[in-house]
């Protein structure tokens, strides 16, 4: 749900090639400024503006190319699915930050292992082999282009040292020219990049304020330590606004306990159903979770709730994702997927659960899950010592750690979604879907099944366990491959799960016994963006800017964290410039205390969600939400 700016390298990990003007040497740039002004001239050598929609896959193709990428087929598939529709801005960004651009060492390595004389060359028979055999293939004519470049062939061999130096050139061309287009106008230049931008990359003067050094700060850092001069000059600079509106909000210490969460009093006598998933940490900010439909057959009085799961964890371990908000929205399914409706949210609270009771008629619906993103997010103490997770006996047999097993056996818990203690297919291809991109199908479940443990066709515990356990076999124990699965499912070098929060979701109906199933996992989705819209519009205190009745703020205060969202009814685009600087004790989901949102017109946005860093000290909300254009 959240989307925290990370801290990411730039565009493509060389240096800018923009040129240098005497703004540009005054006001450095961030690495994320320099990331959000390439991906800004990337989309718009393409489009008109930031706010078109790339709305086929050869636009998305076409795009990533300006961007320096090289998306194969696969790649692009793998973005523009067959529910796609369109993608935004924002999308694009996303999609860069994930698909980083391939080094001339990646390169230069791919190729030496087809060099059997280490001469730099590669014959074109072995050439040709190896595209269009293996991997994605490529087609005659795509081999024959290649093989067809003057600069890089010569005697029947593919001189690939030449071509790399090529192929990087040719990308910094590219990326030199979208940003030479960009420059020529001034126009384009003063546009913010994007709704999740912290201020312009071409900082003028005036009228718009400097941005706060702080914004480089790692996510973790206090919002409220050091501030330095910054606040006196974010005050000084207000009036330059064409108008502001503030919100200030006092929460007591343990305010939570306003709205507790009840359980209804026959609640044992009712018919119950439960689901697991997980919220998982993406390498931009990002949030991924699973989402589910649920079916009532008939009117029934419903208590939900979703918690984050408990897990065995050894013992001096921490547990950070227990203090991770969550929430579940529930939307009714009418006649398409497309057209739901927000019903209702777990609002109340007791202790870690969050849940709702209320009546609800017969019929399909959508519920998604949703954390605010305050709290689940990038550690800034990286861990370097690194957990062993295989080793080989006297008779060199290899085995599983104490320490893997024990990671390994709550992965299990988490995948194993219905809680019966076994691995259906679908439960195994969430797993897979996450830490391979691919699905398992019934041919290669077959052949699982007749080699590890199963029970009524689904994989045991001890069955995943071997599952693992022969995939460090055929990497002869080089254990990367076992790395790249932990990474996926949130764990660091120490097998500490702090990027992901696994939760439990509790359905219990008094007429009639509910049905639920995980149906995807994705990113926070329009739907979700639109039902917390709703839902802030429908409760939260509204204020108008002041001269500009079409520019609505709304917050919505809960007892664990406030939400605001910027509503725009004009027809033209807002720039809006927020300040948290005199909040005490809070923290937000973007990781930053001055930033800037644009707002597309005729729309309305998430601008942001606060919690208390701690929840036993008294927090006092203080937000200055500016007009800039």
């Amino acid at each position: 749900m959240a989307i925290s700016p990370g801290s990411d390298a730039a565009f493509s990990g060389q240096k800018p090639t923009h040129s240098e003007s005497p703004r540009s040497r005054k006001f450095l740039l961030t690495e994320e400024e320099i990331f959000y002004m390439n991906c800004r001239a990337a989309y718009l050598t393409v489009f008109k503006s930031s706010l078109d929609n790339i709305i086929s896959k050869d636009q998305l193709y076409l795009a990533l190319q300006h961007a320096g990428r090289n998306p194969s087929q696969k790649t692009i598939n793998k973005y523009w699915t067959p529910q796609t529709a369109k993608l935004n801005f924002d999308d694009f960004c996303i999609i860069l930050r994930k698909e980083k651009p391939t080094s001339k060492a990646e390169l230069l390595k791919s190729f030496k292992q087809l060099d059997v004389n280490d001469n730099g060359s590669i014959l074109h028979t072995d050439l040709y082999k190896l595209l269009t055999k293996k991997g994605e293939k490529m087609t005659r004519e795509e081999v024959n282009a290649i093989i067809n470049l003057a600069d890089v062939n010569a005697d029947g061999k593919f001189d690939y040292i030449k071509f790399c130096k090529l192929y990087m050139a040719t990308n910094e061309q590219c990326l030199k020219t979208t940003l030479e287009k960009l420059e020529v106008d001034s126009k384009l230049r003063r546009q913010q990049f994007g709704s999740h931008m912290e201020g312009t990359p071409e900082r003028d003067p005036s009228p718009v304020p400097k941005a706060s050094p702080r914004i480089i700060r790692k996510p973790d850092q206090e919002s409220i330590s050091n501030k330095g001069d910054t606040r006196n000059s974010s005050l000084a600079t207000a009036r330059q606004f064409k108008t502001s509106v503030s919100f200030t909000i006092t929460m007591g210490a343990d305010s939570n306990q306003n709205s507790k969460l009840i359980e209804p009093h026959s609640i044992k006598e009712w018919q119950c159903v439960q689901s697991k998933g997980c919220f998982f940490l993406e390498e931009d900010g990002e949030i991924t979770s699973h989402q589910y439909k649920m079916q009532i057959a008939q009117r029934s009085l419903v208590y939900i709730t979703i918690k984050p799961l408990s897990l065995s964890q050894a013992e001096g371990k921490p547990s950070p994702w227990l203090s991770v908000d969550t929430a579940l929205y529930i939307l009714k399914e009418n006649e398409s997927q497309a057209n739901l409706q927000l019903l209702c949210f777990t609002e109340l609270r007791n202790r870690e659960t969050f849940g709702w009771t209320g009546e609800l008629g017969p019929g399909i619906y959508w519920l998604v899950p949703s954390t605010t993103g305050c709290r689940l997010r990038k550690k800034i103490k990286p861990v370097t010592e690194e957990v062993q997770l295989v080793y080989r006996d006297e008779t060199g047999e290899l085995f599983l750690t104490k320490e893997f097993r024990s990671t390994l056996s709550d992965i299990f818990e988490v995948i194993d979604l219905d809680g019966n203690g076994l691995l259906s297919l679908e439960e195994y291809n969430f797993f897979e879907l996450r830490t391979s991109g691919e699905k398992c199908d019934e041919d290669a479940w077959a052949v699982c099944r007749e080699n590890f443990d199963t029970k009524k066709n689904e994989l045991t515990r001890q069955g995943f366990m071997d599952l693992n356990l022969m995939e460090a076999t055929d990497r002869e124990g080089d254990p990367r491959d076992l790395w790249v699965t932990l990474h996926s499912m949130g764990y660091n070098k120490a097998l500490e799960l702090t990027e992901a929060c696994p939760f439990v979701i509790d359905i219990y109906a008094d007429k009639c016994k509910p049905r639920i199933k995980a149906v995807r996992m994705e990113a926070c989705s329009r739907q979700l963006e639109k039902a917390i819209c709703k839902s802030v519009l429908n409760k939260g205190n509204a204020k108008v800017m002041d001269g500009y009745e079409n520019i609505i703020v709304y917050t919505y205060r809960r007892d664990t964290w406030i939400t605001s969202v910027i509503e725009n009814k004009s027809d033209n685009k807002v720039i809006i410039h927020i300040n948290n600087e005199l909040s005490k004790n809070c923290v937000n989901n973007r990781g930053l205390d001055v930033f800037a949102v644009e707002v597309a017109p005729k729309s309305a946005m998430v601008c942001q969600h606060v919690m208390p860093l701690n929840e036993r000290q008294e927090w006092i909300y203080y937000c200055v939400y500016s007009l800039i254009s």
